[in-house]
């Protein structure tokens, strides 16, 4: 009796665990479908999810290769924005950034949480440049400077006001970060220059800001370079006497 038990135990085992053995390639599935669906399809707004365990992953201190995945990938991804816009395949990021496709969903499960991730670094850098700037130029200098800074990380970036006004939840806090860090930012650069004498209006720094948006958004189809031009203006009538 107990061989029989023993054996019916083993066979219970053996199904159970043939039945539980595909789930732990469910990651790698979703993977490899991504991968093929890139490829056949150059699929341009993945929201495929990472593979499993990812969360709980992300959660646990990064390792130093993790870390440098990362760094690797927001700046591949800052330069596919730049070239085919923020609808980029991932597929080209990952090639860029010199990972698989699995790498760049464990760190960022869905495209959003990928164009939130380059938006917020690239505006942590251009509030890095707004010190660098202080600490070389005059207050004058350094406002165009970082205006101009300011005026190029919008202008290259395709695609980031139809992504910050789609009404996806997903980029509420990214509206709310780009706003407050890089107005406080400006703020104080026009607070600078105006006790320089360098600035002589005052002006919302929210609505200068979305000034030069604007302007950059409306396209440049001839190449000429017409919305620095346009800001240069913008700055030059902070300085014209009314």
């Amino acid at each position: 009796m107990s061989s029989t038990t023993d054996a019916a135990s083993r066979a219970t085992d053996t199904r159970r665990g043939a039945a539980a053995e595909p789930a732990s390639d469910t990651g790698q599935g979703e993977v490899a479908q991504s991968r093929a669906a890139d490829t056949a399809t150059g699929a341009t707004a993945e929201t495929a999810e990472a593979p499993a365990g990812a969360s709980r992953a992300a959660s646990r201190p990064m390792r130093a290769d993790a870390r440098q995945n990362v760094a690797a990938l927001l700046d591949a991804a800052a330069a596919v924005f730049v070239e085919s816009g923020v609808d980029a395949p991932v597929r080209s990021i990952a090639q860029r950034a010199g990972v698989g496709v699995g790498t760049l969903y464990r760190h960022f499960p869905l495209r959003s949480d990928l164009i939130s991730a380059v938006f917020r670094h690239e505006i942590d850098a251009c509030v890095a440049a707004a010190a660098e700037f202080e600490a070389e130029y005059p207050s004058g200098e350094a406002l165009d400077r970082w205006v101009m800074r300011y005026t190029k990380f919008v202008a290259t970036k395709r695609g980031l006001a139809a992504a910050l006004h789609s009404g996806d939840p997903a980029y509420e806090p990214l509206a709310k970060y780009f706003s407050t860090h890089l107005a406080p930012t400006l703020a104080r650069m026009l607070d600078a220059a105006r006790r320089s004498g360098d600035v002589v209006h005052d002006v919302n720094p929210g609505e200068f800001l979305a000034a030069v948006a604007n302007l950059c958004h409306a396209g440049d189809p001839t190449g000429s370079g017409q919305p620095e031009r346009m800001v240069r203006l913008l700055l030059a009538g902070l300085r014209s006497p009314a």
